[in-house]
């Protein structure tokens, strides 16, 4: 007899978002091997600048070598490491996320706590924060990997803000109310609010006003506010991105007892395009949040191999400022093609400066004004076009037609095939 948790479908695993990823690993395009093969725009992965990071790496012997000015470093990195992770790396981690910030914030290393990816960081400050059958409001729509990362293990309940297509999908004082009144008639016990800015699956970033409705209404409630800001470091143009930190900072805060419930989940996977090498953290004010934190760390450390070959390869302030110089213009190049591509195929996406996709909006192709339309449209568009995209069902959007497509995760001659695949579709409809 296994336990519920094995038994029962609580990983989400039936969302149409990992329904494609199925269906694409059965039959991955390849333009050799397997041309008539689906294509993969259902992964928000920045493959646009590896080669800048793999020629950091030649000419860093350090770090491919594992030594320190030459001498080996193998015997200090193979033995034992505490949970507290490479002091160099953390400080070299401060130092880039307050680049990424125009240093209007400042970070503490020993606030910062490693873990292995920003999954696990995601789903460590749940434990830290809730019982079972506690809430969190999400803004919607929503990545639709919460529905896993936040909730399958810890038993939170995970409440929508309902966002509309009408202001650019903004978050409102209203809709913040209208979701708080919701969790309270169903008897959740409101803990904090989590987001993600820049936004995944919009491809935008949070605006002041939208901001400062949120610390208002965390104040009013006392409750939590978790800010995902992996994607900072793809905002290729204005409004340009405001951490949740530095919002509480310039409304003078930082004495009240809201500074303790802030957080912010980070990660090297997006804008580094390191998915692999598992590196995330949690940044927190709160004490207690970073010594438990640290404690559960011991589930999904880094190992010290991958800390010190970051440290080397992310030191120095110059190569930091190039490589984020150069990154985002490669996003903004690549965004810009697909936007294109889609426009000659009668499309148009949500207006976006950040973020590795685009929302895009297909609801006048759809049947009827419904998810059912949308689900057949999606099914489609995977089976007879080829291409696998998210619909905004898997990502709780409230109104059918709108799909996340995904453009760094591939090259640019595949991305021009998806763009005549998807007019070619279109066409016959």
């Amino acid at each position: 007899m296994l336990s519920s948790k094995a038994m029962l479908d609580g990983h989400g695993e039936e969302s149409p978002y990992f329904q494609g990823w199925k269906e694409y690993e059965k039959n991955a395009y390849d333009d050799v091997q397997n041309p008539t093969g689906i294509i993969q725009m259902g992964l928000a992965e920045n493959q646009l600048s590896l080669d800048l990071l793999r020629t950091r790496l030649e000419n860093n012997q350090d770090a491919t070598r594992l030594t320190n000015n030459g001498e080996s470093v193998f015997r200090d990195l193979a033995l034992f490491q505490d949970y507290h992770g490479l002091p160099a790396f953390k400080n070299v981690l401060e130092e880039f996320m307050a680049e990424m910030r125009g240093n209007k914030v400042s970070f503490d290393p020993r606030k910062l706590v490693l873990m292995a990816g920003a999954t696990s960081a995601s789903e460590t400050l749940m434990f830290c924060i809730v019982e079972h059958g506690d809430a969190f409001l999400l803004p919607t729509p929503y990545y639709p990997g919460y529905d896993r990362d936040l909730k399958w293990r810890t038993g939170v309940e995970l409440v929508p803000i309902h966002c509309s297509s009408s202001n650019g999908f903004k978050i409102t004082k209203s809709a913040l109310e209208e979701a708080y009144q919701e969790a309270q008639k169903l008897s959740f016990n409101v803990k904090g609010v989590f987001i993600t800015n820049p936004s995944n699956p919009l491809g935008t970033t949070m605006s002041h006003v939208e901001l400062d409705e949120l610390i208002t209404f965390a104040v009013a409630k006392k409750i939590h506010l978790i800010s995902d800001e992996i994607f900072s470091g793809t905002v290729f143009e204005n409004p340009s991105f405001i951490s949740i930190i530095e919002a509480v900072i310039n409304r003078k805060l930082e004495k009240t007892d809201l500074w303790s419930r802030v957080h912010i989940v980070y990660s090297l996977s997006k804008d580094f395009g390191i998915p692999g090498f598992r590196v995330g953290m949690i940044y927190s004010n709160n004490e207690r949040v970073v010594s438990t934190a640290t404690k559960m760390s011991s589930y999904g450390l880094i190992s010290s191999q991958t800390q010190y070959l970051l440290f080397k390869l992310l030191s120095g302030k110059e190569f930091r400022e190039n490589y984020l110089k150069e990154n985002r213009k490669r996003v903004k190049e690549r965004r810009e093609m697909m936007v294109v591509g889609l426009g000659q195929a009668g499309i148009s996406c949500l207006k976006g400066n950040a973020g590795l996709f685009c929302w895009v909006d297909l609801r006048n192709h759809l049947s009827s004004n419904t998810f059912t339309a949308e689900m057949e449209l999606w099914k489609k568009i995977l089976h007879e076009a080829g291409l696998n995209i998210s619909p905004g069902a898997s990502c709780h959007c409230t109104e059918p037609g709108w799909f996340r497509i995904c453009f760094a995760n591939m090259s640019e001659e595949t991305l021009m095939v998806s763009m005549e695949r998807m007019k070619a579709f279109l066409h016959k409809q």
